[in-house]
């Protein structure tokens, strides 16, 4: 593994997540354009890399590009169960997985990328579309997280907004060391 950058600010290239105070409607809009925008600009950035650049770490210890695409699919999956347990069910109580374990599983380092990025364009197709569909009262729906606690579907949205355009941030290193 080729890592490309070796500073410890790299680990953050967008910042780190800090939740707004109050989620006002732009500020929504804004979050949801973001998030059906991350299939299209996660395609572009890897399309600007070759199978090589691929296995690239984007930082010293950090994870490589097909990890990371690997992980938006695996977080966003589990974001998605936890937005409709939220629906559905009365402040469920969502389970936590390692991500590090799972992203260091044989398919989150050796399957192609392609297949994550067809269900990470698929997963916010349809997400999107249930987001749509909110009323007020329903994104203010609560899931209770056991490390973070209880948050509505709005700070959902917020959270995985900030996720994927952190990790196409970390892709993007890459593409601009190439």
């Amino acid at each position: 593994m080729f890592n490309c950058c070796s500073s410890s600010s790299q680990r953050y290239p967008i910042g780190v997540f800090e939740p707004a105070e109050e989620i006002t409607k732009s500020l929504l809009t804004k979050y949801i354009n973001d998030l059906n925008s991350i299939p299209s600009n996660l395609k572009e950035s890897i399309d600007k890399l070759n199978e090589e650049q691929l296995n690239y770490s984007y930082r010293l210890d950090g994870w490589t590009v097909t990890q990371v695409v690997h992980h938006l699919a695996d977080t966003h999956m589990n974001a998605y169960i936890r937005f409709k347990l939220a629906l559905t069910e009365s402040n469920p109580l969502v389970k936590t997985y390692d991500e590090v374990q799972w992203a260091e599983l044989f398919d989150g380092v050796s399957a192609p990328i392609d297949t994550s990025v067809a269900i990470i364009t698929g997963l916010h197709k349809r997400w999107g579309i249930l987001i749509d569909s909110l009323t007020e009262q329903q994104l203010k729906r609560n899931f209770n997280h056991p490390v973070s606690g209880s948050s509505p579907i709005e700070r959902l949205i917020e959270f995985y907004s900030w996720h994927g355009n952190h990790h196409i941030a970390h892709i993007n290193l890459i593409v601009e060391k190439k």
